[in-house]
């Protein structure tokens, strides 16, 4: 198989946005309702010291992010198409995953919009869900998908660091304690930094953009400067994101507020900003989820599109198909919190999984073999393999307990 050459015909103002735009979907995907839960209860259990966890987090992200964006756009192929080249049928296997953990982690992506319409106009959970769903839906066919993709998911970027900075100065957050412990911790956690990388680039997410880079026909050596600076963005915008979040808990928590177990994020909003912080928490939320909701969904049927059967070639229809689906789903189920948990085991074992078929296909594949990855992103991207692999598996068997 020959290497798929540059599209030559793409500029370097559109080839910088495109790579922006596949920055911010990566970015966006990760900062979800999720991304706002664990980010508040670490900071609540490492207070300071839960810089030092992002720092750390960082580093492996970089390693698992570069690794597999540089295979995917290397190639020209996307993530499945690259594990059946090493091994017939494993690129179905890793599909299989990555729409599962998709699908099950999109209900609560649309759980978290409900929750955010039922704090801004006080609609039922239901309600919000199903006009974000359509919200969503009228998104994607709008205008072109890829357009589409790389300018909306600046603007909800923009707005969930412009409204969080907000609330940052609102809770006066210790900030030479802060930054003095992101480098020397009171304490660190091996969980929390396990859990943030998943977070950051589990499940779907890692793939969101290097696969956007690659529908927009982005690919070949000629283009790995702008691959590499791509990953690079997305993991500083969500790393961005996520410090100030924890600067503003830390600000919060520092003053001996407890944080609602039920949703701890919305206190640290409420608490800095009383009924304004509130609703520009509501505001926050409802970006992040649409957002996740968007990037789950385009993501998910980036993994099915190689499959040759003509009406999986309809991309609206299929993504429409599984908005609605997950939406559904939440309508029906409520708080499918064992769904959830279950999909979150799921995208425990994605990242390591997916990471080591890249690095893998990295020394035996032809077509990569003769791109020579830097020792630096080698070693860590099996660092992210071994850890996220060895606690996906305690996760198993605590949960097997139980």
């Amino acid at each position: 198989m020959k290497l798929k050459n540059t599209n030559t015909a793409t500029t370097l103002p559109s080839l910088t946005g495109v790579s922006l735009g596949a920055a911010f979907l990566m970015a966006n995907s990760s900062i979800g309702p999720g991304f706002l839960t664990q980010t508040s209860v670490y900071t609540e259990q490492l207070a300071t010291s839960f810089g030092f966890v992002i720092i750390i987090s960082i580093l492996l992200d970089l390693g698992a992010q570069i690794n597999i964006w540089r295979s995917i756009t290397l190639s020209g192929m996307r993530a499945q198409e690259i594990a059946n080249e090493l091994l017939p049928g494993l690129g179905h296997l890793l599909s299989l995953l990555v729409v599962l953990g998709g699908l099950a982690f999109n209900i609560g992506n649309i759980a978290g919009c409900g929750l955010a319409l039922n704090i801004l106009t006080g609609i039922s959970f239901a309600k919000g869900a199903m006009i974000s769903g359509i919200v969503a839906i009228l998104i994607f066919w709008i205008q072109e998908i890829g357009k589409m993709l790389d300018v909306i998911t600046k603007y909800l970027g923009i707005i969930k660091i412009g409204l969080t900075l907000v609330i940052v100065y609102a809770a006066h957050p210790p900030l030479l304690a802060a930054v003095h412990h992101t480098f020397v911790p009171e304490k660190i956690s091996l969980l929390a930094i396990v859990t943030i990388v998943g977070g950051t680039v589990g499940g779907y997410i890692t793939f969101s953009g290097a696969h956007r880079l690659i529908d927009a026909g982005i690919s070949g050596p000629g283009n790995i400067s702008f691959v590499t600076k791509s990953a690079g963005r997305g993991i500083m915008i969500s790393s961005f994101m996520r410090y100030i979040l924890f600067l503003a808990a830390v600000g919060i928590v520092t003053k001996g507020v407890h944080l609602d177990s039920n949703n701890p994020a919305a206190t640290i909003f409420e608490s800095a900003g009383g009924r304004w912080g509130l609703f520009i928490f509501g505001i926050v939320l409802w970006s992040a989820a649409i957002s996740s909701v968007i990037g789950a969904s385009y993501t998910s049927f980036s993994f099915i599109k190689h499959l040759k059967f003509k009406f999986i070639q309809q991309e609206r229809i299929i993504i429409s198909a599984f908005i609605i689906f997950t939406t559904f789903l939440f309508v029906i189920l409520g708080k499918p919190k064992e769904l959830l948990l279950m999909a979150g085991l799921v995208n425990g074992f994605i990242l390591p999984f997916a990471l080591a078929i890249m690095l893998i296909a990295s020394r035996k594949l032809p077509i990569l073999k003769q791109y020579a990855y830097p020792y630096w992103i080698q070693i860590s991207g099996w660092l992210v393999v071994l850890l996220m692999g060895t606690m996906s598996v305690f996760a198993v068997i605590e949960k097997l307990k139980t």
